[in-house]
């Protein structure tokens, strides 16, 4: 996951749990809009955020949580903002590089190890195991009902779905599922409720946290690409997208679905009242917008320069999973070329807790870094 050649300086710096390292951080102006933009990771390895489901900010804007290959494998690390003091949260055993999600205080990041969901103090750097399922792989895991819950999808042999239970450790169950399950996420109003996407087609589905009342979504053929499904913020309305076509609202409670873009996004992060959705974009990478759910209307934030890897983004339905075994997303996210990915190609933007910053990755400089751009779009 390094630079050839930088095997000794590895060896030289002295990493390890709780290691401190200098700040890497360095600014400049977005050449399109004069944006502000803070460029956190500077190291000759890979660098990234997290998924487009999770923030990386802590809810007091003073640190920012990453994931970094640069001791050697997927570990946790945590960035000072705005000056960028680096700290090493893990070692030992690789991480599931897109699994991170902070607590709603902030003062403890679970995240996924093979087939175990671990919490780790930030203060303290104690480790504690919530819930493990052996012989098993976790996908990223998610929080709901203020920390309480807890989702994640899982592979473990023959067996697909996903597991939720008490983040305390208790009450876990496994939800079986006939296909690959990624993203599983609760309602923000309803907790009782796990929203997740199979994969392949038909994507969108609904879950109740006990097992019961699994149901599709939305029943939409294999040739219409839909992809990118997350909560619009506290409406409890879904927002997904029809690539490469269009953003669309869907109403929880009828499954009515609005058209609110007449032009192509990519991922997406809403805000947290849901009036304003972040987006990348992709065939062509145009930067980074803020789209007004209202009028549909969007405005550019900043250029993210980065690689956007993944050939089959560039065709306008899904790859065919009976044709090609890599069509379904790798379980670690794993740092190598596919037709999806690598997902450190793609820029996964995200509000800062007070939306008045962007952050995401690119690999506009040869290996992914984190950034942070200045939200100067208020309308």
């Amino acid at each position: 996951m390094l630079r050839s050649g930088y095997a000794e300086t590895v060896k030289a710096i002295e990493y390890g749990k709780g290691s401190l390292h200098p700040s890497e951080a360095a600014s400049y102006a977005c050449r399109a809009t004069g944006a502000r933009i803070r460029q956190i990771t500077g190291h000759p390895s890979i660098n990234h955020l997290s998924y487009f489901l999770q923030s990386s900010f802590t809810p007091d804007s003073k640190s920012l949580i990453f994931t970094s290959y640069r001791s050697g494998s997927a570990q946790l690390f945590e960035a000072a903002f705005p000056d960028g003091t680096i700290r090493q949260l893990t070692d030992g055993a690789p991480i599931h590089p897109y699994s991170p999600t902070l607590s709603p205080d902030g003062g403890r990041v679970y995240f996924v190890r093979g087939g175990s969901i671990w919490v780790l103090d930030r203060t303290r750097l104690d480790e504690r195991l919530v819930v493990k399922f052996d012989g098993a792989q976790l996908g990223e895991c998610t929080l709901g009902d203020g920390g309480k819950w807890m989702t994640a999808a899982i592979k473990q042999g023959s067996l697909q779905g996903l597991v939720a239970g008490r983040s305390d450790g208790s009450g876990w169950r496994v939800i079986p599922f006939s296909r690959t399950v990624i993203h599983p996420q609760f309602h923000p109003l309803d907790p009782e409720w796990i929203e997740f996407a199979g994969d392949p087609a038909p994507r969108m589905y609904r879950v109740r946290r006990d097992g019961t009342g699994l149901e599709c979504l939305y029943a939409h053929h294999g040739s219409e690409w839909i992809t990118h499904e997350t909560f619009l913020g506290k409406t409890g309305d879904l927002v997904f997208v029809h690539w490469p076509k269009c953003l669309y609202r869907m109403d929880w409670t009828s499954r009515a679905i609005t058209r609110l873009t007449d032009y192509s996004v990519w991922h997406i992060s809403p805000n947290r009242d849901g009036t304003k959705v972040l987006c990348d974009t992709n065939h062509p990478d145009e930067g980074i917008f803020q789209i007004d759910v209202a009028t549909g209307k969007r405005r550019l934030i900043c250029l993210s320069e980065s690689a956007n890897g993944g050939t089959q983004w560039s065709k306008g339905k899904p790859a065919d999973w009976k044709v090609d075994s890599k069509s379904s997303l790798s379980w670690l996210e794993v740092p190598t070329d596919s037709i999806y990915g690598p997902q450190w190609t793609h820029p996964h933007p995200c509000y800062s807790p007070d939306e008045k910053l962007v952050t995401f990755t690119s690999n506009r400089t040869g290996f992914a870094q984190v950034y942070v751009a200045e939200n100067t779009v208020t309308r």
